[in-house]
């Protein structure tokens, strides 16, 4: 296969997945809408973040009533964690948003790109999930590895952006053509 984009717009695809994701998000694979694509998916991304931030403070304000403060404390590590990283995808610079402008990146970084977007997509449901299991486990002695699962899911989408940037940042053809 030469070309990633015959994968990604191929059935089950990087880019089908994405689509699933985000209904009505045409342009991904197009070079002239890459911009607004993945400022897009970006806020997408935030925006379900903040949604899964909201359900943990329910969760924090349900601790609390029930005087278990120590708990509210350990929970706090992912709702930073889930607030900062939904605020950073949202205010990401211009400088980063309009790099599609600035650099061609070929076909091999395009695919990293759109696997990294999957990660991130696929991450926010494993938060809901977890944010799922917390409630869940709320009182139980399971509690605590919820938490630490949490945790662990919000640092991992974070390096996963944080993969996706240097992608775009350092693996670029910056000569303008495609390879």
């Amino acid at each position: 296969m030469n070309d990633p984009l015959d994968k990604i717009t191929a059935g089950d695809s990087l880019f089908g997945k994405v689509k699933n994701f985000l209904a009505g998000f045409v342009g991904y694979v197009d070079r002239d809408n890459r911009r607004e694509a993945d400022k897009m998916l970006r806020l997408t991304v935030a925006q379900r973040l903040e949604e899964q931030w909201e359900r943990i403070a329910e969760i924090q304000r349900r601790l609390i009533k029930e005087k278990q403060l120590d708990q509210v404390d350990d929970l706090e590590e992912a709702a930073i964690k889930l607030r900062a990283f939904a605020n950073r995808i949202r205010n990401a610079s211009y400088g980063y948003s309009g790099l599609f402008d600035a650099v061609q990146i070929n076909s091999k970084e395009l695919e990293l790109i759109y696997e990294y977007d999957v990660a991130l997509l696929e991450g926010v449901d494993q938060i809901s999930n977890a944010v799922d299991n917390l409630s869940a486990s709320l009182g139980t002695d399971g509690f605590p590895a919820a938490i630490r699962h949490l945790v662990t899911l919000s640092q991992e989408m974070i390096s996963a952006f944080d993969r996706r940037e240097e992608v775009i940042l350092t693996n670029v053809d910056t000569t303008g053509s495609e390879e």
